[in-house]
């Protein structure tokens, strides 16, 4: 069973998660935002074994420099996003002076894309590219948890007037991917509260199921 720990983290409250399987030294970072701080005294004793970023905007890899050094850990991402870590301007740290400043790490070791599986603390992590909000955002489903980044919120969804963003996109991915998965599949956001597949699928006043 995975045991997920949500930290809130920086200006705009994103969602960093730590999942730990049955060996409880070692775990797994799910989109690592800015001051850390809280996330990092929390995996002090632990084996990193991979940070997964659903997407590479700023608010969601700003941890990411600071974790990987001080662990040794790799980082995955979608490669149409390879060269957003590198590139302040593309994760959107130089368009928002009010909240950080530009934000730059080195690359990802690590490619993600549709279909591949990832064997990670005990169990497997599926890789959905579930673009829209961002070119290369994916959708990270764990049994019946799924980690879906900026694509899908509670009641809401992911914002598509950014660099890569595009509606058809965002909506095409949620209603021809996302809600394809059960009712119960449990979806981890990166803001605010969790929610599940069929809860959305009645209730989501942005993208209904079709």
């Amino acid at each position: 069973m995975l045991n997920i720990r949500t930290f809130t983290l920086g200006p705009l409250q994103t969602n960093a998660y730590l999942l730990q399987g049955d060996d409880p030294g070692k775990a797994v970072i799910i989109d690592p935002g800015m001051n850390p701080g809280p996330l990092l005294k929390a995996i002090q004793d632990l084996e990193i074994e991979a940070i997964l970023l659903t997407h590479a905007h700023f608010d969601h890899m700003g941890g990411v420099d600071e974790i990987r050094k001080l662990k040794g850990c790799p980082v995955y991402l979608h490669d149409l996003e390879s060269d957003w870590l590198t590139t302040p301007k593309l994760n959107g740290s130089l368009n928002w002076p009010q909240a950080t400043p530009p934000l730059s790490t080195d690359p990802a070791e690590y490619a993600m894309d549709e279909g591949q599986k990832l064997n990670l603390i005990g169990h497997t992590f599926k890789v959905f590219h579930t673009p829209g909000h961002s070119p290369g955002s994916v959708s990270l489903l764990c049994d019946n948890d799924l980690f879906a980044g900026d694509v899908l919120f509670r009641m809401g969804v992911g914002r598509t007037d950014l660099t890569g963003g595009r509606e058809r996109d965002l909506i095409d991915s949620i209603q021809n991917k996302l809600y394809t998965f059960a009712d119960e599949v449990k979806v981890y956001p990166g803001h605010g509260p969790k929610t599940t597949i069929g809860y959305e699928k009645q209730n989501n006043p942005y993208v209904s199921a079709r």
